[in-house]
Formats: structure tokens, sequence, C-alpha cells
């Protein structure tokens, strides 16, 4: 497991983060109390989780975890407010966010979505008076553009308030947007890429296939939003090649998509999301295989 500082905050974060969005949503509390040890056992020390996720249970259940096994300060602790990013809606999420998860600090507190109607000046004064406040150590934000992140940290600076540290994208062998502008952006600023949906949401793990059904139960077919985002030409290449390195190399679609997702650069670390501790096992064994120069680009389609 490898340690990478977070932006410039100088807080050290494992290369495979553990993505707290399954907890009290669809595992029970002692399942989730079974995958946060065994995760933390194996090295991980990010957890991030939402007030969003589970109207807040996820909160809970980690806070809930912290206290009883008493590792505040093995944990770097993120979580997110949704919706609305006034002022008053900022710092009373984060207030909110404290309570469930029962301690005094947050240490990475991240803006979920980009707000059109709240002027951002307006959000990262609310952040700025947290962190004055001491109950933010570090703010971040999550699926933002390039350019609103340009501008939240040119904010940051001409004002010497709390700057972005991180930002939280999709990124896996078909959402690839991010090496235009974002990726390149965090790495000239120093901001640290906390990337998610490594497996697309469970598309690269090839249960899905074109011209067949839908499995019923499985998240695209719940959550139907996710097809359009993988159900086209380009996901289904990238699943063709996919299944040919796998035929070549003995290796699942899974522990190559993990692997290609681990080795990005500019990646500080990649979220997981898991049901169960097999799920932690698989991501570590696929960092610990790595993946030769060739079969990245060949994955991602950028070789013969």
């Amino acid at each position: 497991m490898n340690l990478r500082e977070l932006g410039t905050t100088g807080l050290k974060v494992s290369s495979i983060g553990l993505g707290c969005v399954t907890f009290g949503r669809e595992i029970d509390k002692a399942t989730s109390f079974n995958i946060l040890d065994h995760a933390l056992d194996r090295g991980i020390n990010l957890l991030d989780t939402a007030e969003a996720y589970a109207a807040g249970e996820s909160e809970r259940v980690v806070g809930e975890w912290i206290a009883d096994r008493g590792v505040r300060d093995r944990v770097v602790l993120a979580t997110k407010v949704a919706g609305s990013l006034t002022r008053d809606r900022v710092i009373e999420s984060a207030d909110e966010s404290l309570q469930r998860l029962g301690v005094d600090v947050i240490d990475l507190f991240q803006l979920h979505v980009w707000d059109d109607e709240t002027p951002v000046e307006e959000t990262l004064d609310a952040l700025e008076t947290l962190v004055q406040q001491g109950k933010v150590q570090h703010i971040g934000c999550s699926n933002w553009s390039a350019w609103q992140l340009a501008k939240a940290l040119l904010l940051a600076r001409d004002s010497g308030a709390a700057r972005m540290q991180s930002v939280q994208p999709p990124y896996n062998l078909v959402q690839r947007e991010i090496e235009a502008d974002l990726l390149p952006l965090c790495r000239d600023q120093q901001v640290g890429v906390l990337s998610y949906s490594p497996l697309g949401a469970g598309f690269l793990t090839g249960k899905y296939r074109p011209e067949q059904e839908i499995p019923g139960g499985t998240r695209f077919d719940v959550m139907p939003g996710h097809q359009p985002i993988y159900f086209h030409d380009h996901g289904w290449a990238t699943l063709e090649r996919l299944d040919a390195v796998s035929a070549e190399t003995g290796r699942s679609l899974v522990q190559l998509s993990l692997s290609w997702a681990i080795v990005q650069p500019g990646v500080t670390s990649v979220l997981i999301g898991c049901r169960n501790t097999s799920q932690v096992d698989q991501a570590f064994e696929a960092e610990a295989a790595g993946l030769a120069d060739d079969l990245v680009s060949r994955l991602a389609g950028d070789a013969g």
C-alpha cells in the first residue's frame, strides 16, 4: 500500500481509499464494520462518505465504527455536502455531519456537486468559516469540471482563503474525460485527485453485453441513468479490449480494470466501494499485480 500526499495538506492517504456509499444502504452495520476493520488492517486510511449516502446513515455507521474501535487518529475522514451550497446550508451540513460522525473535526470536507444557483464566492466563504472555526481541516470538491475548480483556486488565491485540496471525479477505462484538462490542472496546481468508479458502476466487470437483456437487480437495472454513460460504441469496444487482454493474460476483467485505474499518473487515491471484504482484497491484488505499459495503452485503445 502506497501513501501519497493529498494536495498540499501534508496528509498522507492510501493509494486505495474506501468509498462508504454502500454502508447503511446495500449492507448492514455489522457487514460495514467487518469491511472497515479489514480495510484498516490492510492499510487503507482514507474513508470517504457523504451526507447523501443513505440519507446520512453511512456517516453514522462510519462514526460508530471509529468510536467503537478508537481509531480516529488512524484514518483520514472525508465527507461531502450535497445540494444547495448557500453559506447557511454549508455550515449547517458540516455541523450535522460532525454530529453523525461523532468527531470534532472533518479532515476533508467536500462539495458533492457544483451549485449553479449559489455564487461560488458565497460557498467558499462558508468553507473558510468552517476552517477558521476548526470544524474542517481541509476542503475539496467532487464532480467538478476543470473550469469550476480553476475558478475556485483563483478566488482562494486572491482572497487568501482555504484552497481546494482535492477533486473527486469518476475515472475508468470508459470515462476518461478528466484526462483532457482536469488532470493536467491538478498536476499543475498540486490538487489531489480521488478518483471513483474504477469499475464503471459494474460495467467493466463484463456483466452487461450489447443486445443482451440487463440482469434484474443489477445497478444498471435499478439505476438506469448509468446506461447512457456506458452503453455506446466506445463502451462496448472497451469491453472487447478487456476480453482480449483477459484471455491473453489470464487476469479477470475486474483485476485489469482496477489495475488500470490504480496505475494512472496524477491520481492520488482510487476509491473502491465494497459489499464484502473480498472486494477489498481484489483491489490490493490488482495493485500488487500492476500493469505493464503496453497493456495500459492497449486497454485504453491507445495502441493496436
